[in-house]
């Protein structure tokens, strides 16, 4: 259900097609054509939908945990990196 909601709101309206459709059979000149830009881009950015306050902090949470987590991975690497050149070419400074 949550697909084909998301699905009907990415797909453009029919009235922003039908204008830019009869703008771009006009031919207008490029101070026409920056304003149907501005329109367009104000038309979509109507059907934006910003989170709520407890999304976005599920979001920071989740983002903040993946970031961790990659930095544990590349602490871990990092170490093993370190120890086998020291295997591998001795201690420094002997």
């Amino acid at each position: 259900m949550y697909e084909v909601a998301r699905k009907i709101i990415d797909e453009p309206g029919e009235d922003v097609v039908a204008n830019a459709r009869r703008d771009r059979a006009a031919r207008r000149n490029p101070f026409a054509r920056i304003a149907l830009f501005v329109r367009q881009v104000i038309a979509e950015l109507k059907k934006v939908v910003t989170p709520t306050r407890k999304e976005l902090a599920s979001f920071t949470v989740v983002v903040l945990v993946f970031v961790m987590i990659m930095m544990a991975i590349v602490w871990a690497f990092d170490q093993l990196f370190g120890w086998l050149v020291l295997y591998v070419f001795g201690t420094p400074g002997v």
